[in-house]
């Protein structure tokens, strides 16, 4: 689990000495750059993600955050499986924040949308993609695409190139037929005399030949890796402690900072009095900059004490009379107004003669609230600066914190660390961590980790915005849908508004309305949202019609059979239409997003007048998997986040500011109430999905759905903590 750093890019354990890197690059000019750039004596370098040394072990060089998913094992499974390297010989290392290293493969994938170009496509394609990733800094994780991205178009991809550049060179070593050679378990056997060499005895030799652009991939029916279950590098280190995450980063010497912004989003530092803490033991710095203070200290305990007696004030920027309410009445004006832009027409949704069923769904803003609090370690001096942080975009961090400090890129070092959670708050979307932590930085001498306390973390956040989401939809005589419209606030995600269900008749529009509060991409995105307001109307629908909301749904899928074998295997596992124990309910939904379709049936019953899950099943179907328990775990990771937020997730503000400041006034769910998940996997062979967010979306309209069942009570608004169940 080393980091990555250019000395140990190059020469690193048993590198010295013939060792080599060995990769796949197709971008022209890149390949040529890497090898000037990082060709030493003793090294030979081919491209980006693969290093063999002469022990023949097997570095993937991955450029990927880890920060819980897993992802830091699953990509080199599927470059050892191409490359048909001994698992137990396959080590990872992180990317460096280089332009160089900038993630080409993601950036293919998502203009492709996860499709294979024919072979003669692919050079130009590679060279675009690369020249992309290059200008937005795209070296993120993030989108559910690592695996379906990185993985299939990279990892797979490089690990094939360079198992045939080992065949020609051990076929040019022996003087035989490369046909007659073959890969297995890190070594090359010529099978008819009994030749054999390991990868780490050719490594030097095969440096010596291009990559092949389209090489040959293994079919599924023959893999030994991928499919199977493998422990992951992250976990002995975390278990042990000694996983490095940006909170702990430790440089030479390095000062505290605890930072205070503006509480009121867009204001600004009014009035600061240094004095009122001047002479505190162990204080070395009190730093402004235009909308927050720092105190410096040579421990967090010392600023932090310190910052809260320090006499500062803020101004509102124009926004100290916005609250929850106000936002929300702007929404209701703008879906009242009924315009907005179109984002679907389809057929005609005024059809006469029909039952009508109109609901508006809102859901509030939420904060990340991930377990480790916002920070970032930099050091800037003499025209340099170098930062230390766990980010889900190391690259892109790189190019932000240039641009803060008017500085070449060039002249920025970045050291990517773990990430103790992100949900999307530690993306590129809002990146002030890095900016205030750079200028506090420039404004002194020496290193500061600069630290968000948990209060401020929570306040300072980038939320998932708050919206709502207003439909129409019309029966026929037999209670199936007609026409469907949907009228929303914030195009987040146009795709996410989309319903996988046969209704002939759809009028789609967004009204967008901008709000001072800081906007971050969640945990699915947007999909949190609509999944909750589609699956929740489309169960409407259904009671309205007077019919079993699995067979209802199941009525409207006859064209989209992925969606409804995932709908049948959750039905079956839930055992659903069983008889239930008293006070007890299930509920249904069914939620595509990131290519992953998950259907989850949740069982609920009220407590002391509170909604308590039990049970939750998960059918999902990513086309594939690559680490089994990987992707379990990411299912029952994303229902828990997904309950949370249902059940308790909620931002509000007043007077301009956000309310909530810690765990107690900002619930999450607790191993003590935490319900039995369990998760089946569907290997449709369907184009690659993600793992990540996709089980987030159902959890909500599960458990709302069950409600209804339960007490004939229908939520159309979040949390669950808000409504009375007595």
């Amino acid at each position: 689990m080393a980091a990555l750093t250019r000395r140990n890019f190059l020469v690193g354990t048993g590198l010295v000495g013939g060792g080599i890197l060995l990769g796949i690059s197709f971008a022209p000019g890149r390949l040529a750059t890497i090898r000037k750039q990082y060709k030493t004596k003793e090294a030979s370098v081919l491209t980006t993600w693969v290093r063999i040394t002469q022990d023949n072990r097997v570095s993937v060089i991955v450029p990927h955050s880890e920060m819980g998913q897993g992802v830091h094992t699953a990509l080199p499974m599927m470059l050892a499986e191409e490359m048909e390297a001994d698992w137990d010989l396959v080590r990872m290392e992180q990317a460096p924040a280089n332009e160089l290293f900038a993630n080409d493969a993601v950036s293919k994938g998502f203009l492709l949308n996860g499709q294979r170009l024919p072979a003669i496509l692919n050079p130009p394609a590679d060279w675009a993609s690369y020249k992309l990733a290059q200008l937005l800094d795209v070296q993120t994780t993030g989108g559910s695409s690592s695996i379906r991205f990185t993985g299939e178009f990279g990892m797979r991809t490089a690990g094939a190139a360079v198992k045939e550049m080992l065949i020609k060179a051990a076929a040019e070593k022996w003087g035989v037929a490369e046909d007659d050679c073959v890969a297995r378990l890190s070594h090359v056997t010529h099978e008819k005399s009994g030749a054999k060499a390991s990868f780490g005895a050719l490594a030097e030799a095969a440096a010596a030949f291009e990559p092949n652009a389209t090489p040959t991939l293994k079919d599924k029916k023959d893999f030994t890796i991928i499919g199977t279950s493998k422990q992951r590098f992250d976990i002995p280190d975390k278990v042990r402690g000694a996983a490095v995450y940006g909170i702990d980063a430790d440089v030479p010497n390095m000062r505290i900072a605890v930072l205070k912004a503006a509480p009121v989003f867009g204001g600004h530092v009014a009035q600061l009095d240094k004095s009122s803490i001047a002479g505190r033991r162990g204080i070395e710095d009190v730093v402004q900059i235009k909308d927050a203070v720092a105190v410096i200290a040579d421990n967090y305990w010392r600023a932090s004490s310190a910052l809260a007696d320090l006499s500062v004030s803020f101004d509102a920027a124009g926004h100290g009379d916005v609250s929850s309410e106000t936002i929300f009445t702007r929404f209701r004006a703008a879906l009242d107004a009924d315009d907005g832009k179109t984002n679907i027409v389809q057929g005609d949704v005024s059809i006469d003669g029909a039952r009508a069923l109109e609901a508006d769904y809102k859901v509030p803003y939420l904060d990340h609230a991930a377990m480790e609090p916002m920070n970032c370690t930099a050091h800037v001096k003499d025209g340099k600066c170098e930062i230390w942080v766990g980010a889900q975009d190391p690259l892109a961090c790189r190019g932000h914190a240039a641009k803060v400090l008017g500085i070449s890129a060039d002249d920025v070092t970045v050291h990517p660390l773990m990430l103790g959670g992100s949900f999307g708050r530690r993306s590129g979307v809002l990146m002030d961590y890095i900016e205030r932590a750079v200028l506090i930085a420039a404004q002194v001498d020496y290193p500061v980790k600069v630290m968000w306390s948990r209060e401020e973390d929570m306040q300072q956040g980038a939320y998932r915005p708050a919206s709502i989401s207003r439909f129409k939809a019309k029966l026929d005589e037999k209670g199936a849908p007609t026409s469907w419209e949907n009228h929303y606030i914030r195009d987040e995600e146009s795709a996410a508004v989309h319903i996988p269900y046969a209704i002939e008749n759809q009028y789609i529009r967004v009204s967008e309305v901008d709000t001072h509060v800081p906007y971050g991409v969640w945990r699915s995105v947007a999909s949190s949202q609509h999944g909750f307001y589609i699956e929740s109307f489309m169960d409407e629908l259904a009671h309205a019609a007077g019919q079993d909301p699995v067979a209802y749904r199941r009525a409207l899928l006859a064209d989209n059979p992925r969606h409804l074998e995932v709908l049948n295997k959750v039905a079956q596992m839930a055992d659903w239409g069983r008889p239930l124990p008293q006070g007890r309910a299930l509920g249904v939904a069914l939620r595509e997003s990131f290519g992953t379709v998950v259907g989850q049936i949740a069982e609920v019953s009220i407590e002391d007048g509170e909604t308590r899950v039990h049970h939750v099943w998960c059918a999902a179907d990513p086309g594939d998997v690559v680490n089994p328990d990987g992707f379990i775990a990411q299912m029952e990771s994303g229902i828990i986040y997904g309950l949370t937020a249902a059940l308790y997730g909620e931002i509000t503000l007043e007077n301009g500011q956000v309310q909530q400041e810690n765990f107690p006034d900002y619930e999450v769910l607790r191993l003590a109430t935490a319900p039995k998940i369990d998760v089946d996997i569907i290997r449709s062979g369907a184009t690659l999905g993600g793992a990540g967010e996709p089980s987030t979306p159902p959890a909500a309209p599960a458990v709302t759905n069950a409600l209804f069942a339960l007490t004939g009570k229908r939520i159309r608004s979040l949390p669950l903590k808000n409504h009375d169940f007595a």
